[in-house]
């Protein structure tokens, strides 16, 4: 199952990784506004970096969208419009400097477009191996009694192998976009009051079961529905 993106980190090594989370963090928190120009000779010394390090570090935050470099104007960031948030990395750090009830809205709005029609496909395509991945998600979500740690593990392990079993290599990608908001948002619902996901998610399965796609596609619908009354 993907890890939260809370605790992860980019995935380069020694002081270059380090560079980049340090750079990153500093254009999410608002350090580095949009727009404003990066004195690059102040950041190698409160990083300690070499300007070789430097260097690399933004060119990895440039290929995210979060940089460009001018010859006359220098590096700077870039408008949050044009950051990749399809990317890993950015998402991650988006979330970790806080995302706002309309992040969360607009990332339910892609799951509408997507998981229904996921759904449906899985109805068609499924194995037997998917089935006993979306049963095993389905029985961890059942024993969780409403501890929410296990529920955020057991949603997001379910949501993962029904994007799989749709057997469409792009959908089954969409769980490096979905998963990471998912489980932020699951950390807050669970927090408090909610209807337990058992039910809803268990429609789902059955539907694909039956090779029932239509009914796959309006249970996820209904399964959104209450996605969407349990915002964070």
């Amino acid at each position: 199952m993907p890890q939260s993106t809370g605790s992860a980190a980019y995935a380069g090594r020694g002081v270059h990784a380090v560079a980049v989370e340090a750079l990153a963090k500093r254009i999410f928190n608002g350090t580095y506004g949009v727009g404003d120009t990066i004195d690059l000779r102040d950041l190698m010394a409160e990083l300690d970096v070499s300007q070789t390090v430097l260097r690399e570090a933004i060119k990895v935050l440039t290929t995210k969208g979060l940089l460009d470099a001018r010859q006359k104007r220098g590096t700077f960031v870039r408008p949050q419009e044009q950051w990749n948030l399809l990317d890993s990395d950015v998402l991650r750090w988006k979330l970790a400097a806080g995302a706002s009830p309309g992040f969360f809205a607009e990332l339910l709005t892609l799951r509408r477009s997507i998981e229904p029609a996921a759904a449906a496909l899985a109805a068609r395509h499924r194995t037997e191996a998917d089935l006993d991945s979306l049963d095993a998600a389905l029985s961890a979500m059942a024993a969780t009694d409403s501890d929410p740690v296990l529920l955020v593990r057991a949603d997001a392990s379910f949501h993962t192998a029904l994007l799989a079993a749709s057997h469409n290599r792009f959908y089954a990608q969409m769980y490096r976009v979905i998963v990471p908001v998912l489980i932020q948002r699951d950390r807050t619902v669970h927090a408090g009051a909610f209807e337990h996901p058992h039910p809803s998610h268990a429609e789902v399965v059955e539907s694909i079961r039956g090779r029932d796609a239509e009914g796959a596609s309006l249970s996820m619908h209904a399964l959104l529905d209450m996605s969407g009354r349990d915002h964070p």
